[in-house]
C-alpha cells in the first residue's frame, strides 16, 4: 500500500492510498478518514460506497462527513466504484457501464470477469487490507452509500450480516435487475442467468430470505431518477412482507445530487454510530 496524500481534519486524519489489487487485477485507490479517537484505540468503521460515474473523491470533496465522524469517533472508508486503467476493459461511451460503474458485483462474463470484481474486492481484499493497516474494530462495521452505492450497501449488508452491523442508503437503486439504468449492465456483467442477477438485487435478496436487523433510507422526492431507476417503495414492500424494520424518509424538494447527501450526512453518521 502506498500513501498518496494525508491531511489533518477535525482532529483526525484523512488519507488517500493506492495498492495493487489481486481481485481487480490493477492498482486501486481508496480513502480513509480516521477520527481523533483512534489515537486511544480501535474505532468503529463505516464504509461509504459511491454512485455511478463517481470515485472515492466525490464524497471526500462534497460529502461533508469528517466533522460528524470525528464527533462520533467513527472511521470512514471510501473505496472506488470500479477498476481503472489502460489494462482494464471499458465502454467509454456508456456512463452506466464499465469505468465508474462496477455495480459492486463480481462479473462472470468476458471480458469483464477478470477485473470487475468489486464485491469480492470490497468485502474481502480491501477489508483485510484496512484491518491490517488501520486501527479499526472489525466487530463494529457499518455500510452506506448513494444510488449505485446505495444498491451496493443494501446487498453487501443482506449478504454479509455477520460482517456489517448497520446499513443505510441515500437514493439507492433497490431493484437493479429491472431498473432502466442497471439491467443492461447486469446482463453484460453476469450474462442471461436470472439467478446470478438476483444475487445482487436487494429486493430479491429479501424475497429469497436475506435478512438484516434494520435499514435507513433517505430519498429526495424531487429526484429525476425516482420513478425509473430508484423506486424505494419496492424495497419498502419487500421489507414489510419480511418484517424487516425500514425507515424510509422522502425528503421534499431534494434531488439526486450531493447537496441532498450532504444535507442528511449528519443524520446517517449519528444513526450508524448509535448502532456501532
Amino acid at each position: 500500500m502506498e500513501t498518496v496524500s494525508t491531511a489533518k481534519a477535525f482532529g483526525g486524519t484523512q488519507g488517500v492510498y493506492t495498492h495493487a489489487s489481486s481481485a481487480c487485477g490493477c492498482d486501486m485507490t481508496f480513502a480513509v478518514y480516521m477520527p481523533p479517537q483512534a489515537e486511544q484505540g480501535p474505532v468503529p468503521a463505516l464504509w461509504y460506497l459511491s454512485g455511478l460515474t463517481c470515485s472515492h473523491t466525490n464524497v471526500m470533496d462534497k460529502g461533508e462527513y469528517r466533522e460528524q465522524a470525528a464527533k462520533h469517533g467513527v472511521a470512514v472508508i471510501c473505496p472506488d466504484t470500479s477498476p481503472r486503467g489502460d489494462i482494464v476493459p471499458d465502454d467509454g461511451d456508456n456512463w452506466q457501464f464499465g469505468s465508474g460503474a462496477g455495480f459492486y458485483l463480481d462479473a462472470t462474463q468476458e471480458p469483464w470477469r477478470k477485473n470487475y470484481r468489486m464485491y469480492s474486492y470490497i468485502r474481502d481484499e480491501l477489508q483485510s487490507l484496512v484491518a491490517k493497516e488501520f486501527d479499526i474494530d472489525t466487530t463494529r462495521q457499518g455500510v452506506f452509500g448513494h444510488s449505485m452505492g446505495g444498491h451496493g450497501a443494501l446487498t453487501m449488508a443482506l449478504k454479509n450480516p455477520e460482517l456489517y452491523k448497520s446499513c443505510s442508503a441515500f437514493a439507492p437503486i433497490v431493484q437493479p435487475t429491472t431498473a432502466d439504468w442497471s439491467s443492461n449492465a447486469f446482463q453484460r456483467y453476469l450474462g442471461d442467468n436470472p439467478e446470478a442477477w438476483a444475487d445482487y438485487d436487494a429486493c430479491l435478496l429479501v424475497e429469497n430470505g436475506g435478512r438484516f436487523p434494520e435499514f435507513l433510507i433517505d430519498q429526495g422526492a424531487a429526484d429525476g431518477f425516482l420513478d425509473d431507476g430508484l423506486r424505494p417503495w419496492l424495497f419498502e414492500e419487500a421489507c414489510k412482507k419480511a418484517e424487516i424494520p425500514l425507515t424510509l424518509r422522502m425528503q421534499e424538494g431534494y434531488d439526486h445530487s450531493y447537496f441532498f447527501i450532504s444535507s442528511f450526512m449528519e443524520d446517517h453518521i449519528k444513526w450508524h454510530a448509535d448502532r456501532l
